[in-house]
């Protein structure tokens, strides 16, 4: 039996899960089992996406805001550090620019924004801005630039400029 809901599950793409917990799985009546069977695989769906888009940023480490300090940020007015954590700006197709000293935060602010936005299944790329000139300039001399610009493009973009205090 197990095999045969392993065999309907890879042809529907419903993952592994539900062959993982179907026998584990307690319901009142048939209607519950099956909506309960699918929450389990529209989770792991999100799972699984959410994973993916973390792994397709390219982030050199997985930051958080639980151990960033704003004290060393200056933020526009209109930009609270609570509206920096919901990455909420990505929606309005703003540009987040974030520059200032070695060792202020910004590579860790920015990983943090675009872990956030991953978790709001956001498609996010991350460079450092050597790497992605480089990354520019390697497209440009194999004739890959158009390409590699669209996939850029598919990314949500951000606008809204920080400044270390000085």
């Amino acid at each position: 039996m197990k095999d045969q809901i392993a065999y309907c599950c890879k042809k529907l793409r419903l993952g592994r899960k539900i062959v993982d917990v179907f026998e584990e799985v307690e319901a009142d009546n048939n209607q519950e089992y099956l909506m309960k069977i699918l929450r389990i695989a529209l989770d792991n769906r999100e799972t699984s996406r959410k994973n993916r888009l973390v792994k397709q940023a390219g982030f050199y480490a997985l930051k958080t805001f639980e151990d960033f300090s704003f004290e060393e940020i200056r933020l526009p007015q209109d930009l609270s550090p609570e509206e920096l954590k919901k990455a909420s700006f990505v929606d309005e197709k703003k540009n987040l620019i974030l520059y200032g000293n070695v060792g202020t935060g910004k590579t860790h602010l920015a990983q943090a924004i675009g872990l956030e936005a991953c978790k709001q299944n956001k498609v996010v790329r991350f460079f450092r801005t050597a790497a992605l000139v480089n990354r520019l300039s390697e497209a440009q001399k194999k004739s890959e630039l158009n390409a590699f610009m669209k996939t850029l493009m598919k990314a949500d973009y951000t606008k809204m400029t920080l400044k270390t205090k000085h």
